[in-house]
């Protein structure tokens, strides 16, 4: 049946009546759907779920809906880039549904509550080692401790969390709140040893007595490329530089700083320039539509006074300036040089061009294969060609960010539990998606965003406290009141009170409805009335002979 645009402008007339054929060809069915905001999370969340228990005031439930998935919910309210929120159908009306500071909100609360997931399965008395204790070493502890395994994380470096740690500054991701969330992974039993760096993968796991390994490592090791220089400045690496200041041995530098590169890391670290009291600029060889970071972070980077020199390439540097060149885009998006030099001047240059990631100890590992950039290849299981060896994270082929990582973690640590019980982890079927054309939203009225303050602009360029501030109780229960429930039935009473044969029956608070298709014509009134297309219409079985 071909489904019209819904009008938002008023609701459907539920108390006509349409002529109906006497014998009926369709009938109607309740169902759920996949809402998009699900759909596009890289952790997997059932955000829809917990959006419903903080409008109904459960947020112990709803942070505990949350944690089934993803660990860390405080940091990912600040630091994940919200597709979610990107695939928000409510972004086709007034704006999409805040949820990174919804989910912010929970995680802050959590940790000032010190809540902890309860373990429920019994202890199974196998051993897992982890290499690396960023975003989805711990992920994959997480998961596996409550899967009643016995978890030991073997972190190379003096503090856990990674690239959380190292690679995110604390005005995005206070450390306090970093840390609370990796002390509630320990609560629930994971050791982390610091200081260890793995050498030797094989000994390791046979001295340790670990029936399984999962290796994340990330990738720490700044991309070089050659620049001609003369009597220069320092030329840095960004990961260093950013690892240097959070471990407060800032290094010294002139007053005019150039940061080469277009992505996230390179807004980092001119907006940490800039806190350290120098003048940032960044040049990257692309125009603003084809940067890879996202347009939030140059958002704050150009509000907060850094300069970007867009469609720019370095040919040279010496003491006090840098040579560029002049690009331009073609027609498939890629920029090409014009011959056009100019010069900028700059006391130092910090380059943010990527990171590779060091997986050479792997590579005395018999059956683990590498992709020519160094990551390692491992099947839709996680694992890689040596039984029983996981990978996941940044050295895995995959785009590099925090929530991927924390869901490679769950994804591993599903598939590590079934192998140690010599099974395969078996996969939910996909639901059909709610996209926007489906919903039938008689009942909208224009409700705005609510929007997050922002730290005072002196204090954000001088600083490294927070710049972005959270909702309230009350803001964050505002805001999951906007959730359309895509997909998925809130009882409405929608269908209920549009059914002209009164075919349809209140199962309770809870529990839904059901038809009584001895009564139901199959008219589809229900059907296009309900606004988050929770019914769907289906033809009628034929009658069995």
């Amino acid at each position: 049946m071909s489904q019209q645009p819904a009008d938002l402008t008023r609701p459907p007339d539920l108390g006509s009546k349409r002529q109906t054929t006497h014998t009926r060809v369709q009938r109607p069915l309740y169902l759920d759907l996949l809402p998009p905001c699900n759909n596009a999370c890289p952790a997997g969340e059932d955000i829809q779920t917990w959006l419903a228990h903080v409008t109904a005031g459960r947020l112990r439930e709803a942070w505990e809906t949350i944690v089934k998935d993803n660990p860390m919910p405080a940091v990912h309210g600040r630091v994940c880039y919200h597709p979610c929120e990107s695939n928000c159908n409510r972004q086709q009306l007034d704006g999409p549904i805040s949820i990174h500071a919804v989910e912010r909100f929970l995680g802050d609360l959590a940790l000032s509550e010190s809540w902890t997931p309860t373990i429920t399965a019994k202890p199974t008395g196998q051993r897992i080692l982890i290499v690396g204790a960023g975003p989805s070493g711990l992920s994959c502890a997480h998961h596996l401790a409550l899967m009643g395994h016995t978890v030991e994380i073997h972190e190379a470096g003096p503090i856990a969390g990674g690239m959380m740690h190292f690679g995110i500054p604390s005005y995005r991701l206070p450390r306090d709140v970093l840390d609370g969330e990796i002390a509630r992974i320990q609560r629930m039993g994971v050791k982390i040893v610091l200081n260890h760096k793995v050498e030797d993968l094989v000994a390791e796991k046979q001295q340790g007595n670990f029936d399984a390994v999962f290796v994340a490592v990330g990738a720490h090791i700044s991309k070089k490329t050659e620049i001609p220089a003369r009597d220069a400045g320092k030329i840095l690496d960004a990961v260093s530089f950013l690892k240097d200041v959070e471990m407060g041995n800032a290094p010294k530098m002139g007053r005019r700083v150039a940061i080469y590169g277009g992505g996230n890391t390179a807004m980092d670290a001119a907006r940490v320039a800039m806190r350290l009291g120098h003048e940032p600029m960044i040049i990257y060889r692309r125009d603003r539509a084809h940067m890879p970071a996202h347009e939030f972070e140059a958002d704050e980077a150009l509000e907060e006074g850094v300069k970007i020199h867009w469609l720019r390439t370095i040919k040279s540097i010496d003491q006090s300036t840098v040579t560029v060149e002049v690009m331009e885009i073609d027609d498939k998006g890629r920029p090409r040089p014009t011959g056009q030099l100019e010069t900028l001047e700059a006391n130092d240059l910090i380059l943010a061009l990527g990171q590779d990631t060091d997986t050479a100890f792997l590579r005395k590992v018999p059956g683990v294969a590498f992709r020519d950039d160094g990551t390692v290849i491992v099947t839709e299981q996680m694992m890689t060609g040596s039984p029983g060896l996981f990978a996941g994270g940044d050295m895995v082929p995959s785009e590099r960010t925090v929530t991927i990582g924390v869901g490679h973690g769950k994804k591993a640590a599903r598939n590590i539990d079934a192998f140690l019980r010599g099974e395969a982890y078996a996969k939910h079927g996909k639901k059909d998606i709610a996209n926007f054309d489906k919903l039938h939203l008689w009942f909208y009225t224009n409700v705005e965003q609510r929007p997050q303050a922002h730290a005072e602009m002196q204090r954000r360029r001088t600083s490294f406290a927070e710049v972005v501030q959270g909702l309230s109780e009350k803001e964050a229960s505002f805001e999951a009141k906007r959730c359309l429930s895509c997909g998925n039935c809130f009882e409405c009473d929608g269908c209920y009170g549009a059914c002209p044969e009164d075919a349809i029956i209140k199962l309770g608070v809870g529990k839904r409805y059901q038809y009584n298709y001895d009564l139901c014509t199959g008219c589809a009134v229900c059907f296009e009335q309900c606004p988050c297309h929770a019914i769907t219409m289906i033809p009628e079985p034929s009658p069995v002979s």
